[in-house]
């Protein structure tokens, strides 16, 4: 490429070039609100002077124990400070955080533990029955910390050779982070839910970190000093970066072991919250609290949700108590969200029929994504963009992974043409907003027609007994495949198969109704998300 007069003596210099990094986020908020409240647990009040302290102790305990660039500390903890305070620290020594999935067990926790090769393993009292047996299976010998939550008062054991809090007390609060060499460089790694086979390592670098942190403030609005509930987990795609974004506007981190109606009411209400994300279960939980079990909200509180786009039902029982629903998608390959249902004010004044249906949809690329595409994966040419074309959805931009540790061949498939391939099919509206119709091996073909999971559960959401419902295909001499729907119906509530086939086919092409009805509680993910590979089991033998 031809030089021009603006590359002319005019080179990238420490000056006016330094590599993206959330960590610069706390030394901030520390440096200008050092006294705001940063983190509530229980009866613990830290301040931001205080977080950074500690996570600079942390880094500097990790640094004396030889920890650097491209070593691996592994955590098994729940929503505490203490997993706040590696999110920063560890990546502080320019070590790489992963975040175990405190619900696997010990065979998958084992193979991670040897996958990623990690060093230092703190773990949480309250898992130390699953880690004991995975740290003795595991073929890397790390350095073991016990972290021991005051709030924590059930069983557990003492499984490493230090404390957490002696070994936070051994780092100097005067240590200099690592800055990253590149912003290219891993800041954390993890696991996907692995349904078939051992899951994949999926490593996010400095870059797309600090991009989608702030994307989560500017996609959706946090003003100044937000208090966030922590009831996503923060082993979830690094709690899809918030606990780097609250750090962008100096907010409160209220933290939560259990997710607990009783417990979310009494901390909203004593603290004011503001923001919070989880799975739809959350909402479900929220809903379900009895009157006893609520407390007055101070304002409305703002909502974030993935997986399946929850039904109208449930939106408008939402916003009547008051909480303001957000759909956002994404993928662990994406940093969590990368999508949002961004909303349009007039939409509020429309009919609720047609208020649910563009509540449903996923949405538009945040702001730090750079292409969201329904493409034909065969050709990679876009589909119309006519609400009907289905395809695969698509990504590309700077909050999308690395790649996947140790495994080129995936990440090659993952990538290629360009872009990252979802696995989820989907439609583009005429006004760019993408909408999920299913996974591609969820996908439903009945004699020889396609049929959407994902439409098919709709439309028995919509019937009044219907509390969950979860619809596969089960094998079919005749036609291949039907639709085969697993239901949970609310309390107090009763339904028969024949009613739930008979109101779908009120409402969809009948070659697209359920032909089997089965009631029963539906497996889900330690995330919320639903196991349709067990569910295709069950299809297969009801």
């Amino acid at each position: 490429m031809a030089s021009n007069a603006y590359d002319t003596d005019l080179a990238r210099n420490p000056a006016n070039h330094q590599p993206l990094t959330p960590l610069v986020f706390l030394e901030r908020a520390a440096r200008v609100h050092p006294d705001h409240l940063a983190v509530v647990h229980g009866p613990l009040r830290r301040t931001y002077r205080d977080f950074h302290i500690r996570a600079k102790k942390l880094a500097s305990a990790l640094a004396k124990r030889g920890i650097g660039r491209g070593d691996t500390v592994s955590v098994m903890l729940a929503n505490t400070p203490a997993m706040l305070e590696c999110h920063y620290g560890v990546p502080m020594t320019g070590a790489v955080l992963n975040t175990l999935n405190t619900r696997l067990d010990a065979a998958i926790i084992a193979f991670s533990l040897d996958h990623a090769e990690a060093r230092v393993v703190i773990v949480d009292r309250e898992f130390s029955r699953v880690m004991k047996p995975a740290l003795d299976a595991a073929k890397v010998k790390p350095l073991v910390v016990d972290y021991d939550d005051p709030e924590f008062a059930g069983p557990g054991e003492r499984i490493g050779a230090l404390d957490y809090e002696d070994f936070v007390a051994e780092g100097s609060e005067d240590f200099a982070r690592a800055h990253p060499g590149d912003e290219w460089d891993a800041i954390s790694l993890n696991y996907t839910s692995g349904t078939t086979g051992n899951p994949k390592g999926v490593v996010y670098h400095h870059r797309g970190a600090s991009l989608l942190a702030v994307g989560n403030v500017v996609n959706c609005a946090m003003g100044k000093h937000p208090v966030y509930l922590w009831t996503l987990p923060m082993f979830h795609c690094n709690g899809w970066c918030f606990p780097w974004s609250i750090s962008v506007v100096a907010g409160t981190h209220v933290c939560l072991r259990q997710v607990r109606a009783s417990l979310m009411y009494d901390l909203m209400a004593a603290h004011g919250v503001t923001h919070l994300c989880g799975a739809p279960i959350v909402m479900s939980t929220l809903l379900n609290a009895t009157d006893a079990e609520r407390k007055p909200l101070a304002g409305t509180v703002q909502f974030f949700t993935a997986a399946a786009p929850p039904p109208e039902s449930v939106l408008v029982a939402m916003k009547e108590a008051g909480f303001e629903v957000t759909h956002l998608y994404g993928l662990t390959e994406t940093y969590g969200p990368s999508v949002i249902n961004d909303w349009h004010r007039d939409w509020d004044a429309l009919a609720v029929d047609r208020w649910g249906a563009l509540k449903a949809r996923q949405g538009v690329p945040y702001v730090g994504l750079d292409g969201l595409a329904v493409k034909d994966p065969a050709t990679m040419e876009d589909l119309p963009a006519d609400g009907t074309a289905m395809g695969e959805v698509m990504f590309r931009g700077n909050v999308v992974m690395k790649g996947y540790l140790k495994n080129k061949r995936a990440t090659d498939e993952a990538f290629a043409g360009g872009w990252f391939h979802s696995g989820d099919l989907g439609v583009m509206h005429p006004d760019g907003y993408v909408q999920l119709k299913d996974r591609a091996k969820d996908i439903i073909i009945s004699g020889g027609e396609n049929i959407s999971s994902i439409e098919v559960e709709d439309a028995l959401y919509k019937h009044p007994a219907v509390a969950a419902v979860a619809v596969v295909a089960k094998p079919d001499e005749k036609w291949g495949e039907t639709p085969c729907a697993f239901v949970e119906l609310r309390e107090g509530r009763t339904a028969s198969p024949e009613d739930l086939i008979a109101w779908c086919r009120d409402r969809l092409a009948h070659f697209k109704c359920p032909r089997h009805v089965v009631f029963t509680e539906i497996p889900k993910t330690s995330t919320g998300k639903i196991q349709k590979y067990k569910l295709r089991e069950m299809a297969r033998e009801a």
